[in-house]
């Protein structure tokens, strides 16, 4: 029985030009049945679920033909009071950032609580009892712990299975993810998968899966639909398209999919190695004065060497230490106790005024592009702010921008706009040119390409490769995708609660791991059992 149908549906911006944004999309979803909407950013794939859920912003987007069916009635026929009741009740919606759409100032559980007491008429012990059993149903520990927490005291993980409770509660007939798991490990990732699959085999739900992730489609795709610059270009049962892609389009976005087959390491370009991290650790917590702590060890007795012109990459999950252990080595949260040497100079106990002259040597690329440049300076500015900072004139500084442009594959005239103007992968590049302004020896990658759909992804990524053969710089690579660490890494590092649990070159990692924490790792990755750019199966 198909829940969901939506027939030849446009959507255009709200002004007098009317451009179409989405142009005569036609899908459908039976019940039981997950349905995949895959395409790069801005290719109109969260529009149509918006304009699904009748959510999309007034005054800037507008419906202009066709329908959207829910169990036969056109939602878009409805009253705005309509509307909010079928939202609540027959369809609902898992957002990509949990943080954004949880109230951060009420406990998880009364947030739940609210939708039940709002929509229903249910008596408040029954209510109560309701929401209880939705936390067990999606596998959250101590429920009665985690129904008192407020939203920033979870995990992203909890956070987004909190979210998928709230979605679920109810028993929709309809649930649209847009992107939910996106910005998680892959474990998390799998398990957040296997929840929504086992929740929707128990309820009989339809389910429209947004991503811009092959493997996720690969994984849990009944049927999948490909869009691109608003229209739909393919669709069909995800292993006919996945294994015989019809469009141009569909396999370059299959081929865009790193593969988890390692790389061979690179010869070092010194024998001297740029960077050196001995028995770092770094604690939290403790308490303050007259008051005891519990102490969190975030990073325990960690060492490592990197040298020039190659790429060490540090995998794990979130809360494993990775992002502690690269703040640690840039100097920007202190270090308990262990040493960080950069080109043979230890700055591992150095306060603020005695790194300045070290703070060129070393450069960070963040993960949000859209959150790493200041909105209010143009790129160029952005850019030769470091270098004028540390002494250089002002012209010369200008003319090292427009050849730092072209080097990342930007024209020089982008030099006087501002980041909005930008997307998301142009703006990490800008991101990535401000950085080597500064002509650093170590580049510290902070999952600089998660943020991005796979072809913007394997842009940045085939960038810094490039920058790293002419510029010989060594690069930490922060990441939880294992495929990334597969094509970028010469070698990785895993750690697992602080601890690094094992290391070597990535084609001895991640092609024979020995620790049972790197084999489950890599049991998680989705799509592990598919090549993408042969379209066919690993095993085939």
């Amino acid at each position: 029985m198909t829940v969901l149908s939506v027939e030849n549906l446009t959507v255009a911006i709200d002004d007098a030009k009317g451009a179409e944004v989405v142009r005569g999309i036609s899908l459908e979803i039976a019940a039981g049945e997950t349905v995949c909407l895959v395409g790069e950013s801005g290719s109109g794939k969260s529009v149509t679920s918006l304009a699904a859920m009748g959510l999309l912003p007034k005054g800037s987007l507008k419906t202009t033909s066709g329908r959207i069916l829910l169990d036969g009635e056109d939602l878009l026929t409805l009253r705005p009071n309509e509307l909010r009741e079928r939202r609540a009740t027959r369809m609902s919606m898992i957002f990509q950032e949990p943080m954004t759409a949880l109230n951060p100032v009420m406990k998880v559980g009364d947030q739940i609580l609210e939708v039940l007491t709002a929509h229903t008429r249910m008596p408040s012990s029954e209510a109560e009892a309701k929401v209880t059993d939705i936390l067990g149903q999606v596998g959250l520990p101590d429920i009665e712990r985690m129904a008192s927490s407020y939203p920033h005291q979870l995990s992203g993980g909890q956070r987004q299975r909190i979210m998928i409770a709230m979605a679920l509660v109810l028993e929709p007939r309809l649930l649209i993810a847009d992107e939910p798991t996106t910005a998680l490990d892959v474990t998390t990732q799998k398990q957040i998968l296997k929840l929504i699959k086992d929740l929707q085999t128990g309820h009989g739900t339809a389910v429209l899966f947004i991503t811009h992730d092959m493997g996720v489609v690969a994984e849990i795709a009944d049927r999948v639909y490909v869009m691109n610059q608003g229209a739909l270009v393919e669709d069909g049962p995800v292993r006919d398209v996945m294994s015989n892609p019809t469009k141009d389009y569909t396999r370059k976005l299959l081929s865009s999919v790193p593969s988890l087959d390692p790389r061979a390491p690179r010869p070092p370009r010194s024998k001297k190695p740029t960077l050196v991290v001995s028995d770092l650790n770094k604690v939290y917590g403790g308490g303050g004065f007259l008051k005891r702590g519990a102490e969190t060890h975030a990073v325990k007795d960690v060492s490592l060497e990197l040298m020039s012109g190659r790429t060490l990459g540090v995998v794990g999950e979130s809360g494993s230490g990775k992002s502690t252990l690269a703040r640690c080595v840039m100097r920007m949260i202190d270090i308990t106790s262990g040493g960080v040497k950069i080109g043979g100079q230890e700055i591992g106990q150095f306060g603020r005024r005695a790194m300045h002259p070290y703070r060129k040597r070393l450069q960070m690329v963040f993960q949000d592009p859209y959150r790493s440049l200041n909105p209010r300076l143009t790129v160029e500015q952005s850019i030769v702010e470091g270098p004028v900072n540390y002494g250089m004139p002002r012209k010369e500084a200008r003319a090292k921008a427009a050849e730092l442009l072209d080097l990342v594959g930007l024209p020089t005239n982008a030099l006087g706009r501002y980041p909005h103007m930008f997307s998301g992968g142009q703006r990490q590049r800008i991101a990535v040119a401000r950085a080597l302004a500064m002509e650093p020896e170590l580049l510290v990658a902070d999952e600089a390409v998660s943020a991005l759909d796979v072809s913007v992804q394997a842009q940045v990524l085939d960038l810094l490769d490039e920058i790293q053969d002419r510029t010989g710089i060594a690069i930490l690579f922060i990441t939880h995708d294992l495929r990334v660490a597969a094509q970028v890494c010469d070698e990785v590092a895993v750690m697992h609660r602080g601890r690094v649990v094992e290391m070597g070159t990535t084609r001895d990692v991640l092609g024979n791991p020995q620790h049972e924490y790197t084999q489950s790792l890599l049991a998680a990755a989705p799509g592990r059992d598919w090549d993408f750019a042969n379209f066919r199966p690993v095993a085939a």
